[in-house]
């Protein structure tokens, strides 16, 4: 109280101590760079630590850092199994809308590859991948399909007119490439705002997903024709 009374307005410890002045709260400061589990683990023993040797003091950990720790457990297996359904339901839809079980059947490489080469790398250069990566796989896969949705609608009509593979390859670049890349630079641009972030979470989400959409867009146009072409060169 007495060192409150020579605090100016607004300086006070309320943000440390109850307005009874009956309770405080106490901060720990972990170094390291702590993952969620790790700190999950830590409030476990911290909690069984205070119910061995301070029973009266035992309350549950709060704050940002943990909100977060147990938001992640809960979101990344909740997102990845959402997200795997939502391939499943997607690659339906393509079967049906494209009325073709070879273009359904291929349009699932340059779908799934993008998404699992960026794990790859991330994985490899960084070790882990936590929150983000369930956030970017929804987000990165709702627009890789729509590029892949686009060049093989496209490339359809086009063999329907009669057109040989490679002359509806052409028609196809002609027609939608420069609307995909440039709505793929569009978008990588954007999301590489989010690399500026402090914030693990936001640049971490904003590079997995500006790197899948590149590998998205060079699976569109290096992996998809050859594939177009040797399955229909069969065909004929």
């Amino acid at each position: 109280m007495i060192y409150e009374l020579s605090l100016p307005f607004g300086s006070d410890l309320n943000n440390r101590i109850d307005i009874a002045k009956s309770a405080t709260r106490l901060t720990a400061l972990a170094g390291g760079g702590l993952t969620a589990r790790q700190q999950r683990d830590f409030d476990v023993r911290a909690q069984a630590y205070l119910n061995d040797n301070a029973p009266d003091l035992v309350t549950p950990a709060t704050g940002f850092t943990m909100a977060f720790a147990h938001l992640s457990l809960r979101n990344i297996e909740s997102m990845l199994q959402a997200t795997i359904l939502a391939m499943a339901g997607i690659s339906v839809v393509l079967l049906l809308v494209l009325r073709s079980w070879r273009l359904g059947l291929i349009s699932l490489i340059p779908n799934y590859i993008p998404a699992a080469m960026s794990f790859g790398v991330w994985g490899y250069l960084v070790g882990q991948v936590g929150l983000a990566g369930s956030v970017m796989t929804a987000i990165a896969f709702g627009i890789v399909v729509d590029d892949t949705t686009h060049f093989l609608t496209k490339y359809q009509r086009v063999r329907n007119a009669g057109h040989s593979p490679a002359d509806a390859i052409r028609a196809t670049f002609q027609a939608t490439g420069r609307a995909l890349w440039t709505t793929t630079a569009i978008l990588v641009a954007g999301f590489l705002v989010f690399a500026s972030s402090g914030f693990e979470v936001s640049w971490s989400l904003g590079i997995l997903v500006a790197v899948t959409l590149v590998l998205a867009l060079v699976a569109d146009f290096l992996l998809l024709p050859p594939l177009l072409m040797a399955i229909d060169r069969r065909k004929t």
